[in-house]
Order: structure tokens, then sequence, then C-alpha cells
């Protein structure tokens, strides 16, 4: 392990504990809204999982994030099953819906595999939205019931953080793992990948099933700090929101989407205390970034303050 790796290790060791004693200091506002972020970090990780080191114009990936939310809700809400089961079975309903999707729009390329899949994601909203009897329609499902384990806000904040942690682990082994490997390959030059032999729709399809999983495990965890659930979250401007948040963050860069989430969650929730059009802050925030940071916030870190660190951490950015 060389030296920078060490430090990193070290600089996310602290940060974590950091993390572990906020609540102890903080009100319990700001400790909701930091679990907010975690939520939303792991779903824009997910989502650049496939975008960003896969090269997959994957535009509705918030379907799968409200497919495991609302396994969660319907299991618990109407199955009565127990808590442990609901929460193992959603990432699991997301990662089968995501194969399903996946299965056709692979077969397709760039701007033809994105709009498939927004149709399709748009099937599964219209049927939440629609179906009042099961989904509770536009009106949602309110008021799901937690463990009493993690039913405070301090308690799911910690749950939120361990999980964050454990999933942001796995990604970065199956990044730096052989199949990491060959997915960003087959970003770079799917043309030379398929002439040395590589399946490049399998690991496309792989990729994409990964993705949704850690997709509907954010899922899982969005219902245990708001315990409800909307059909918004599987419309598809929220898909875009995410996607502007691997822009904004860095979406050549490992940890980037984090940074991106927590501008837009920080944007949405103090801005917008004070204005109904942060969106009009964002655009600007966007517009400085294409001009200024064109790599995000992190890839602008990374290549200040070491640009070898930055192509060990993305194995070269294009």
């Amino acid at each position: 392990m060389g030296r920078w790796n060490r430090k990193t290790l070290l600089l996310c060791t602290a940060l974590f504990v950091v993390l572990l004693l906020l609540p102890a200091i903080l009100p319990r506002f700001y400790t909701y809204i930091l679990a907010s972020i975690f939520v939303t970090s792991l779903l824009a990780m997910s989502l650049n999982l496939v975008v960003g080191h896969g090269g997959l114009y994957q535009f509705h990936h918030c379907a799968f994030y409200g497919v495991s939310a609302y396994t969660v809700a319907l299991l618990i809400t109407k199955a009565h099953v127990p808590y442990w089961i609901a929460f193992g079975a959603g990432p699991l309903a997301a990662a089968l819906v995501g194969f399903l999707i996946g299965w056709f729009c692979v077969r397709l390329s760039k701007l033809y595999f994105g709009m498939l899949q927004i149709s399709l994601g748009s099937l599964i909203w219209a049927l939440a939205f629609r179906w009042y009897s099961l989904t509770g329609g536009d009106d949602g499902i309110h008021g799901i019931s937690m463990p009493d384990l993690i039913s405070s806000t301090k308690n799911s904040y910690y749950f939120v953080l361990i999980v964050l942690t454990i999933s942001l682990i796995l990604m970065y082994i199956i990044l730096k793992s052989p199949f990491g490997t060959t997915l960003q390959a087959t970003r770079d030059n799917p043309e030379r990948c398929e002439a040395v032999g590589i399946n490049v729709r399998r690991h496309q399809l792989a990729a994409l099933i990964i993705s949704t999983f850690f997709a509907g495990v954010a899922g899982i965890l969005y219902v245990v700090v708001e315990q409800s659930v909307f059909p918004d979250l599987l419309f598809w401007v929220f898909s875009l929101e995410i996607f502007i948040m691997c822009l904004l963050g860095g979406w050549f860069t490992f940890a980037g989407p984090i940074i991106g989430a927590a501008i837009m969650v920080s944007l949405r929730t103090f801005v917008g205390v004070y204005t109904e059009y942060w969106t009009l802050v964002l655009g600007v925030l966007l517009i400085l970034l294409i001009f200024f940071l064109p790599e995000g916030v992190m890839g602008f870190v990374l290549d200040k303050f070491g640009t070898s660190a930055t192509h060990r951490e993305t194995g070269g950015s294009h």
C-alpha cells in the first residue's frame, strides 16, 4: 500500500470517527439532514458505478431506488413481514428489475439505451402513481413503523452511516477488481474489448445489476430515515438530479458523487428556505462548473493535489 493510500485510509478513518461523534453535538434537524445526505450519496454512488465507470446512459436510475423503497414499505405495511426480511427484499427487487430492464437496454447503444430506460422506468412510476389500492397513489405510504433499534433520528443516523460505509467499501473493492477494470475498459474502448474477446454486454448487464442493487440499499435507508414513500421517488426528474450530482462531484472519481449529493441536498434545504428558485442557484453553479471545473469538484481536488493519485483512483479519466 503506497503512502498516498495510507494517508487516504487515515483520512477516511478520521472522517468516519468525526461523523460518529456529530449526533452528540448537533441538533436533531442537522442530524436528519446529514442522514439524508448519506442516503442520497449512496444513490449517486450507485449511479456513478455505471455512468462514470461504465460509460452507460443510465437516465432513470431512481426507478430502482423507488422499487426498493416501495417493496420495503409494502412488505412492512401490507404483508407485515419481519423488518429484516423486508430490508433484504428491497435491494433484491431493485436488482431484479434492473436485470429485466438492463436485458433489453444493453442491446442498444448510448442515447437509445437511455431513452428506452426512461420509457420503462416511467411505466414503473405510472404504476406506483395510479395503483391507489396498493401504493396509495400520489398520497404515498406514511407512518411506516421501524424497529425500536433504529426508530429515533440519532439511531437511524448511525444505521445509515454504517450501511453507507459498508456499501462504499464493497463498491470500491468491485471497482478495483478485474471486473471493475474491465468495465472501465469497455467504457473507454468497447470496440477493442470486443476484438480481444470481452463480452461487453455481459459486463454492462452485470454492472447494471450491481448498481441497481446498491440503489436498492439506498431505498431501504430512505424508508428508515423518512418512514414514508412517494411516487416522486420514481419520477425521471429526480433521476436527473442524481445525474447532476455525479457531474458536480466528478464522475470519473470514486467519491465525487458524495460531494455532489452534499451540494444538492444542502442547496435544496438551506437555499430553499429563502427562495423556491433554488434551482436557479444550481443552474449558475453548473455553468461555472462547466467552464472552470469540467472534471467536477473532486476531480479538481485530485488534479490539484496529486495527478498520479487521480489516475490511480480512476484508472485514467478518459
